[in-house]
């Protein structure tokens, strides 16, 4: 396949970035978008050009580092990681436009690299537990009921890429925080900082800048691993309930 690809380029978080033209031939409908990247890379670097930066690590869709926005959706046409989303998707001829994540809490490093720390410090805020689990034959030697565990999984399947703040046309991270609340207060291990957790991590959030949630869906649409839009009703009945409790300041 031959494409056009438009990429935003920026040298640094101060500097003022741009869209940059590029074609790229021989492209094989059998690899995925990133080691697509990886063939434009090679030709920068062969032709005396700065190569473009993006995020990316395991490449099996389980760490959530590859965040890119593209032809407009968070992580491409397809449901997935922007790592297991393959050129197939794409046909010989087209222009594809390649942006970093979009929000004011997600600052750009260079190029295609955002900032994610903000996530970072929100699971810093309460994602934990305090519980002496011990290894994990002794963790798991705790009785949950199977509701209970199916809901903790689903949760915990959140790889913390973006994709739904990035697809909220808010910025929020409420899916995001919902599913690391609703993950650790369902368990019994988790029970302890039940209250604390969901207050701490909200109000991290907020801190954080990220937008308002007004439930318009496009987070659980965009979200790779399907984290249902119910985490954050589920969360905000947490949140409420913690709050109600909390003393007064």
């Amino acid at each position: 396949m031959k494409l056009t690809l438009r990429v935003w380029r920026q040298r640094n978080a101060d500097a003022d970035g741009a869209m940059s033209t590029y074609q790229v031939d021989g492209i094989s409908a059998d690899m995925s978008f990133l080691e697509m990247l990886d063939t434009l890379n090679e030709e920068l670097i062969l032709a005396g050009e700065d190569p473009v930066a993006f995020d990316h690590d395991c490449r099996e869709g389980i760490c959530g580092a590859c965040s890119l926005v593209i032809n407009g959706d968070a992580h491409g046409p397809e449901r997935t990681t922007t790592c297991q989303l393959h050129m197939r998707s794409f046909h010989d001829g087209d222009t594809i436009d390649i942006e970093p994540w979009r929000a004011s809490a997600f600052p750009v490093v260079k190029d295609l690299v955002v900032d994610r720390s903000a996530f970072d410090r929100i699971i810093q805020a309460g994602g934990y537990v305090t519980a002496p689990t011990g290894a994990a034959p002794e963790a798991h030697a705790t009785p949950v009921p199977k509701p209970d565990a199916d809901f903790a999984f689903e949760h915990a399947e959140c790889i913390g890429c973006g994709a739904c703040v990035a697809a909220c046309p808010n910025g929020a991270a409420m899916l995001f925080t919902s599913a690391k609340v609703n993950h650790l207060n369902v368990l019994p291990q988790g029970a302890p900082e039940r209250e604390t957790r969901v207050l701490d991590m909200v109000a991290q959030m907020d801190q954080e800048g990220f937008g308002g949630c007004t439930l318009a869906g496009e987070c659980a649409t965009a979200c790779p691993k399907g984290i249902p839009l119910f985490s954050i009703t589920g969360m905000n009945k947490e949140w409420l309930r913690a709050s109600r409790k909390a003393p007064r300041r």
